[in-house]
């Protein structure tokens, strides 16, 4: 979507062209045989019989060179032709040519120039989902709020007619107004949305905070539109879910519904259910009740929980859970240390024990709170971005994020759990609900070896416990799940704890065994291993280029230096772009890394001027464009 729509040359298909008049040598893209016209006396700014100049015919069809050509011999950038009075700017954007609607801005050509339907090229952009462009025109100025003739904004046209994330996203990004009206209807960009069953743009506008309360015109509202019974047959669920939600919000007249909607209130009932849960399973284990008793109980406990995860929960739940589930389960090992354990302990035990959690809790919050490594940057900068790469040859998406709409440095990926881009983008971690990236990945590493330390000292005061309060287990007259069965009637509170730690001890060390395993024998983050084949700088073997040996990669990694025995790399990889020296002359897939460092990437045989092939020949009769601004009812 942000690539420009510019075609390969292919020189096999290149007529001849010496008995072509000046328009049919433009649309071919037929530099030499447009310059023995024009230096022959045609005047360049002639237009042909349908009003049509020949920078029209050369924007259309993106013949570069020839726009070149023809501004220096006098050619009006702005000049106006066909059926709907377009500039060639409007015939550039409609093909989706970025290269030659930028150059024609270069040259001075006015974005804010209404056709004959009273459209600007950011609304044609925007109707035809020529993302790329649409950037280009509001980084170069043009407010991405700008309506035309019947007050429709370039927002209204792409939730109308694009059913793709972008435009939609981008203009989101970039402050679109969700409540604007136009002057028809009243229609909001949710209105139109809605109108056109556009499921990813009504989803979209929604989760950007869109009214559902305005009404337009016909005083129709979107919540009364997505509420019908037959708008549930094609809207996502969450859709479906924000509409419940607001229906709930509006009519707060019980007790249910007051709970229902509460987010504050749900959101600390998501929080605390874990810590109650442990505590009602580990205390149910360990009272003297019968084992019917105990049965009914926990059966109770799992039917409560599901009324609650259907009735109060919402969709932070999959982001909540798995660290409260964490911080409950170490509030719970603390407890049962204090309590249970440290009475039948050393002192000296206990000491090392405190010092290992303050240790994991420094890793913690280091992985929690701390910044990952976001690429930030200022709106400036963004638009500064986007012209550079739209002036250079185009968009990439393995090296833009449509969504931040930032550079993206190698190796970074964006979190759509988090919505930023993370340089050295390892995953986003639930258990610590952050992401994981260059500036945080070592003290994740610390966390994870910290916790199944931990993990393993409270299976040692649970054995500590067993010996001291439950001398009956600990003989040789009985077998492995005889002694398991006798330690659980000894004392079910702990018993459980240990089930726990035994859990978490597993997985984490699994966790903290695969990590280890690719930052020093592969030298890739997760991200990259799982995705070695999308990333162009990846050999086809799937070996990675930052892979420097076993010790070097945990040298560049813990970046240890050993009082200056080992020389750890000291990349910055929030702002490297390209591949670094340290792997000179790699070949990979569609790249090789240059003496410098350099990224050297193949464009495919492209050219400037957009040669024609077989599969897509010069466009030549488009003076009269097809109509798109018809405006439906809602």
């Amino acid at each position: 979507i942000f690539q420009d729509q510019t075609h390969s040359h292919n020189p096999h298909t290149e007529q001849d062209g010496s008995d072509f008049d000046i328009v049919k040598a433009t649309q071919y893209g037929l530099l030499e045989r447009c310059k023995e016209l024009i230096e022959a006396g045609f005047d360049v700014n002639q237009p042909d019989q349908e009003t049509v100049s020949l920078l029209h015919w050369a924007a259309i069809n993106n013949r570069q060179d020839i726009i070149r050509y023809y501004v220096s011999k006098g050619a009006v950038v702005d000049a106006v032709g066909g059926e709907l009075s377009a500039t060639p700017l409007h015939w550039a954007t409609r093909q989706g040519h970025l290269g030659s609607v930028t150059l024609l801005m270069q040259y001075g050509a006015d974005p804010s120039h209404w056709d004959a339907e009273g459209c600007a090229c950011i609304h044609v952009a925007a109707q035809l989902g020529h993302t790329s462009i649409v950037a280009y025109l509001i980084a170069k100025g043009t407010s991405p709020n700008v309506a035309d003739k019947a007050g429709m904004t370039p927002l209204m046209w792409s939730c109308h007619k694009v059913t793709s994330l972008d435009p939609t996203r981008l203009l989101l990004t970039f402050g679109a107004s969700t409540t604007m009206q136009d002057h028809t209807y009243g229609n909001t960009a949710l209105h139109w949305a809605i109108e056109a069953r556009n499921q990813l743009a009504v989803s979209t506008l929604i989760m950007h905070g869109a009214s559902l309360d305005i009404a337009n015109a016909q005083g129709i509202t979107a919540y009364s539109l997505l509420s019908s019974p037959k708008a549930s047959s094609w809207l996502s669920k969450k859709v479906l879910e924000k509409v419940a939600e607001h229906s709930i919000v509006s009519q707060k007249n019980t007790i249910c519904n007051k709970i229902k909607g509460d987010k504050r209130l749900r959101y600390y009932s998501m929080v605390s259910t874990p810590f109650l849960m442990f505590y009602i399973i580990g205390m149910t284990l360990e009272t003297g009740a019968p084992y019917t008793v105990k049965a009914a109980v926990l059966g109770g406990a799992g039917v409560a929980l599901h009324l609650v995860t259907r009735y109060v929960f919402d969709e932070r739940l999959v982001n909540v859970l798995p660290m409260s589930v964490y911080l409950a389960t170490k509030f719970w090992f603390y407890l049962t240390w204090l309590v249970w354990l440290s009475p039948a302990m050393p002192l000296i035990t206990s000491l090392i024990f405190l010092t290992t959690s303050l240790l994991l809790w420094h890793f913690f919050l280091k992985s929690w709170r701390g910044d990952p490594g976001v690429v930030k940057t200022t709106q400036d900068q963004k638009f500064r971005t986007i012209i550079e790469l739209a002036e250079r040859g185009g968009f990439d998406t393995q090296y833009f994020c449509s969504s931040c709409l930032v550079r993206k440095p190698v190796r970074s990926k964006h979190c759509s759990v988090c919505n930023v881009c993370v340089a050295k983008f390892d995953h986003h971690c639930p258990w610590v609900n952050n992401c994981i990236g260059t500036r945080n990945h070592r003290y994740f590493i610390g966390y994870l070896v910290m916790l199944v330390v931990m993990c393993l000292y409270m299976l040692y005061g649970c054995s500590r416990f067993w010996t001291v309060m439950c001398p009956k287990v600990n003989t040789s007259q009985h077998d492995f799940w005889q002694e398991m069965w006798m330690t659980a009637q000894c004392n079910g509170w702990v018993f459980f704890v240990a089930i726990n730690a035994t859990l978490h001890s597993v997985w984490v060390a699994m966790l903290l065994a695969c990590q280890t395993y690719q930052i020093s024998l592969l030298g890739m983050t997760t991200n990259e291993r799982m995705n070695a084949g999308r990333y162009g700088h990846f050999i086809s073997a799937g070996r990675s280029p930052f892979d420097r040996g076993r010790c070097q990669n945990i040298v560049d990694f813990f970046q240890l230096s050993c009082l200056g025995i080992c020389r750890p790399d000291k990349t910055d990889w929030l702002t490297t772009y390209h591949i670094p020296t340290t792997v000179p002359g790699l070949v990979v897939n569609n790249a090789s890394v240059g003496s410098n460092g350099g990224l050297i990437v193949g464009n495919g045989g492209s050219s400037s001027d957009g040669g024609a092939t077989d599969e897509h020949r010069p466009l030549v009769g488009t003076a009269n464009m097809a109509k798109l601004n018809d405006y439906p009812f809602v």
